[in-house]
């Protein structure tokens, strides 16, 4: 019998829904976040997860639990492990695993028997996937994605114990196999913390892939839907609404042209919402900036994505985002920081745009966009082209790696 925690709980461990243990091999994914939490990493779990499944691949996910997961195990094609957690402090909706305290899932947790392990993170579904790969004498693959430092930084005031934690983080990457990176312009940060391995690009994919003809319809109803005039431009930003997301950044600058025939809207949630609303009405924006919060309807997302017609993300933080991706997908052109590490995709006014690091500049790029929707529209269609890569291909080349992962582990077992 599976009970279920209301989502109102911390999820004790005799709370927790489990599903029953698989006894073939299979792939696993460890991330410390999966759906219903949205970000970049959790939709990378989640498409590998599915689209291994869809390939015929015995597969499962590893995550800590959290409010919402019924659903999200209910309707999955391959099994979800879920683990007791409790919430982060400050970084709604994150949670914390603590597998070892749940006795439930380490009952379940010791039948299983992987072939890989794929970690998306180096926290505790990470070393979850560690113990599995030494315990099996399996091989493990760990994914670099994010800029760990700062997230340490935002929790974390004393520099000694954040150089501490990126030095742990180092040290599980180098435990790995293969150390993989979602795009070469990732490795100078995992070289900054101190990695000296080597590393492979592995690109991430998209959802949004849809054929040309259906994205005008699509775009219309929602354009209709959101009260957006003909001679308006939708600006959008997708992601957690949180200061190193440099959404302070956007808002400044899109003070600066107020007068501009614009609407922004955002979609996402974090810690920052209630002051990112605040901000806004100390700007004067409120009239042109609508937060429509945490969209879980991915199909809605989508014609959202195909509405706009700027994607603004002039994010540092981000290593390799998978909303830029989706926006492409569905012909809309991005607008990033030359210096960010996300930009190595862009090529200006090509497939998308980039401007330095300064907010009038970046306010009037957008103006000169807003008055150049042709210029819009053709950027937007390259970028379909040459950014928008679906994640089953993406696939089909990560189970080729992953085989030579295992015969490279075999050979080097058997010296």
């Amino acid at each position: 019998m599976q009970i279920y925690p209301d989502d109102s709980c911390i999820c004790p461990f005799f709370f927790v829904p489990l599903q029953p243990a698989i006894n073939n091999r299979m792939i696993g994914i460890f991330n410390d976040n999966f759906p219903p939490i949205l970000d970049g990493v959790a939709l990378t779990a989640q498409n590998y997860a599915y689209w291994l499944h869809e390939k015929g691949h015995d597969v499962t996910v590893i995550t800590p639990f959290a409010p919402g997961a019924r659903e999200v195990i209910h309707n999955a094609p391959y099994p979800i492990h879920r683990y007791v957690s409790v919430p982060i402090p400050f970084r709604h909706p994150y949670r914390y695993g603590l597998p070892y305290a749940d006795a439930a899932f380490w009952r379940n947790w010791r039948k299983m028997r992987f072939e890989l392990v794929h970690a998306h993170c180096p926290f505790t579904s990470g070393n979850l996937a560690y113990r599995a790969a030494r315990k099996q004498d399996i091989p493990i693959v760990a994914t670099f994605h994010s800029k760990y430092r700062q997230d340490f930084e935002h929790n974390v005031p004393n520099k000694k114990v954040v150089d501490w934690m990126v030095r742990q983080v180092v040290r599980f990457f180098e435990k790995a196999d293969e150390v993989w990176i979602p795009q070469a312009a990732v490795e100078p940060t995992l070289r900054e913390y101190g990695y000296k391995g080597h590393v492979e690009v592995v690109e991430n994919g998209n959802d949004f892939s849809t054929p040309a003809p259906l994205i005008a319809p699509m775009r219309e109803e929602m354009r209709a839907e959101l009260g957006i005039l003909p001679d308006e431009t939708m600006l959008l930003f997708v992601g957690q609404h949180i200061w190193e997301k440099n959404i302070r950044f956007i808002l400044e600058s899109l003070a600066l042209i107020k007068d501009k025939p614009y609407q922004l809207f955002m979609v996402g949630t974090g810690y920052a919402v209630r002051d990112i609303k605040h901000l806004v009405k100390e700007l004067g924006l409120s009239h042109k900036v609508t937060l429509l919060g945490n969209i879980q309807d991915r199909e809605r997302l989508k014609k959202i994505d195909a509405a706009a017609d700027l994607f603004l993300f002039p994010s540092l933080y981000d290593n390799a985002p998978l909303v830029v991706r989706e926006a492409a997908a569905m012909h809309t052109p991005a607008l990033l920081l030359q210096e960010s590490t996300a930009a190595e995709v862009i090529e200006s006014d090509v497939n998308g745009f980039l401007t330095p690091n300064d907010r009038r500049l970046y306010a009037d790029r957008i103006t000169w966009l807003i008055e150049h929707p042709d210029i819009l529209h053709q950027v937007g269609d390259k970028a379909s082209t040459t950014i928008a890569r679906s994640w089953e291909n993406v696939i089909e080349e990560v189970i080729l790696r992953y085989r030579d992962i295992q015969e490279s582990y075999k050979l080097k077992k058997s010296r």
